[in-house]
């Protein structure tokens, strides 16, 4: 459901985000030093300003791999050595260290310099009002998955993310995913959540339409992005 709103009218997209980031924790994650659980891999991130490094260590045999991702760009190091990567696999690597971070601290990188964010108006679900955001990523600054597009959907109250949705390439097409937040806390003024992750029912739908499908219970729950034993310093 579209609602006309005069508070939309009155708030241009850069405010929406700004307020969104604020009442997350933007402030503390800009100088934050955080680790967390996922799916049996360890996650830390490390920021100051404009410096970042992002780890994700994983367990293979007896194999110990940290992934490191920062400002220099990407290295592996197993068993605390480093060792080579092929050029051709540092973007997919890099990519996925990168992702589960970005999500974990939402929507903290929206005013990242390679994003591109449009207000589409306000929208309801479940019976509450949420700004509806496009955003998009410039080629140059927006990674391999530069032309992946994203919908958030901010309450109007609280300006929290309490939903998002997009689109991604696959061999075959473009996949979609909606995501709804749930299980929020806070840890050292930072906001986490947990998500449930659905995917359509059927095929040839619209990114723009799956809030819409989602209140008609056409999609279907695939999996639960969990984060744990979070630290915040």
């Amino acid at each position: 459901m579209v609602f006309n709103c005069s508070k939309s009218r009155h708030q241009d997209v850069q405010t929406i985000v700004n307020k969104s980031i604020e009442i997350s924790g933007g402030n503390q994650i800009d100088t934050a030093t955080m680790a967390f659980t996922f799916r049996n891999k360890i996650y830390k991130a490390k920021r100051q300003k404009n410096r970042f490094r992002l780890e994700r260590i994983s367990v293979k045999g007896k194999d110990t791999i940290l992934d490191v991702l920062d400002n220099k760009g990407f290295q592996r190091i197993v068993n605390k050595e480093n060792v080579s990567v092929p050029d051709s696999m540092v973007p997919r690597y890099s990519a996925s260290v990168n992702s589960v971070h970005y999500f974990s601290v939402l929507p903290y990188h929206l005013n990242d310099r390679a994003v591109n964010k449009e207000l589409l108006g306000e929208y309801s679900i479940k019976g509450k009002p949420y700004f509806k955001i496009k955003v998009t990523f410039n080629q140059d600054g927006g990674g391999e998955d530069f032309d992946d597009v994203f919908l958030y959907w901010v309450n109007t109250e609280t300006y929290k993310v309490d939903y998002l949705a997009y689109s991604y390439r696959e061999s075959d097409g473009l996949g979609l995913r909606f995501r709804e937040a749930h299980n929020e806390r806070y840890i050292k003024g930072i906001r986490f959540v947990d998500y449930y992750n659905y995917e359509p029912l059927i095929k040839d739908v619209k990114l723009n339409d799956l809030d819409e499908l989602f209140q008609k219970a056409q999609l279907k729950k695939i999996s639960e992005i969990n984060l744990q034993q979070i630290t915040v310093n």
